[in-house]
């Protein structure tokens, strides 16, 4: 049974990462046909973060009140009631306003399906979750590519992944018995552990893995938000064309998640962790040298195959680094600063382009790497010390 409700869980990620590509890819459209700036795609995306930063804050409140089953409900009905609205908006008001409940359906689901695989089950496991996170995120824009050639429009694609994601919301309601049935299984688990958000800033370690994750999420919005303009206005390539070729960054996303859950029999999180961000660092610097479609298709692919595992790893390892009881709400914080870096990278991409222009695309993800590498390193020699102290005791 245990394996039955993890396929729904897996299906429940796709539908987490089916919205968060869809902005970027149609962006290009929607800008034009709603007579708004370029940059005001980062004020739709901020508002979506603030949403699922509040959310994810309180996650541990949420969840340790309603329980993951039916914060999986009501997560992905907000989801699939915001889609439906951004597909009927005719102006960009509408679009804000229905960002909102986009933003906090996303933040208390993501922290407690995370936390839920990271006790129940094994590295493997967590790198498949995040895998699945991949398919939904490399789907949706590549629905929406399919919308603009067909000269559907963009709301077209948004309508379409709106069924996909209403499918989705009645199978949560479906797996109730199935969560049931499992939880009933496992009567002795400990509860959950509520900390509040000054409890978790005093420690160090709370704060170096906030910063790698930051660091994950200014690499993946920046590419998920302006990747595809970049490909258009700096590269030359239609709309419609970049919007397909920023699902190559998905894919590598996707393909590295698959990997990492098999490499994680044989390599540890943290040697899998570091080899990702060598590959992130290839491929910036490919993209620093190199202005082409070829080039500029192949470096965001190895930014998605690099920074793929990174995130289901740190999270993986942290009931390790801090304890099991405590996992939900530490969880909880580092998706907070996940998506407070979603919210703030693209205003502050926005700002710098708007004195460099769109070809500062790749130094600027130069130096969000260098933030998350930094971050890591403090995080990797926190967790040796520990380790230190726990063999001396």
């Amino acid at each position: 049974m245990a394996t039955i409700l993890l396929v729904f869980i897996y299906i429940f990620y796709i539908g987490l990462g089916i919205p968060d590509s869809l902005l970027g890819a149609a962006w290009p459209a929607i800008y034009g046909d709603l007579s708004v700036p370029i940059s005001y795609a980062s004020l739709v995306s901020v508002i979506i973060s603030c949403g699922t930063v509040l959310s994810s804050l309180f996650s541990a409140h949420v969840i340790a009140k309603l329980g993951t089953p039916r914060v999986t409900v009501l997560s992905t009905s907000l989801t699939a009631i915001a889609l439906l609205g951004f597909s009927f908006s005719q102006n960009f008001l509408w679009l804000c306003i229905c960002a909102v409940p986009l933003g906090i359906g996303a933040g208390s689901i993501d922290t407690a399906l995370n936390n839920y695989v990271v006790l129940h089950y094994n590295s493997m496991q967590v790198n498949f979750l995040h895998c699945f996170y991949g398919v939904g995120v490399t789907v949706s824009p590549y629905l929406m590519s399919l919308a603009l050639s067909d000269n559907m429009n963009w709301r077209g694609g948004y309508k379409t992944v709106f069924f996909i994601q209403l499918t989705i919301t009645a199978l949560s309601i479906i797996s109730l018995p199935i969560w049931k049935r499992v939880n009933q299984a496992n009567p002795q688990e400990k509860p959950i552990q509520v900390l509040s958000l000054s409890q978790m800033l005093k420690r160090k370690k709370v704060w170096a893995s906030c910063g790698v994750f930051i660091g994950i999420s200014a690499l993946e919005s920046t590419c998920l938000i302006w990747g595809s303009t970049f490909l258009s206005e700096s590269v030359g390539i239609p709309a419609d064309t970049a919007a397909a070729l920023i699902t190559f960054y998905f894919i590598g996303m996707t393909l590295s998640r698959l990997l990492s859950g098999v490499l994680t029999t044989k390599y540890s999180d943290w040697q899998i962790i570091f080899s990702g961000q060598a590959v992130i660092f290839i491929a910036v610097v490919l993209l620093l040298i190199q202005n082409s479609v070829m080039a500029a298709t192949l470096g965001l692919f190895l930014i998605g195959l690099g920074n793929g595992p990174i995130f289901p790893n740190i999270t993986h390892l942290t009931p390790e680094l801090y304890s099991k009881e405590a996992s939900q709400s530490i969880i909880g914080i580092q998706i907070a600063f996940s998506y407070l870096s979603v919210m703030l990278t693209p205003v502050l991409f926005s700002a710098v382009t708007t004195f460099a222009g769109i070809s500062v695309f790749p130094n600027f993800l130069l130096v969000m790497f260098l933030l998350m590498i930094a971050c890591t390193i403090i995080l990797k020699i926190g967790d040796a010390k520990s380790r230190t102290k726990r063999q001396n005791v």
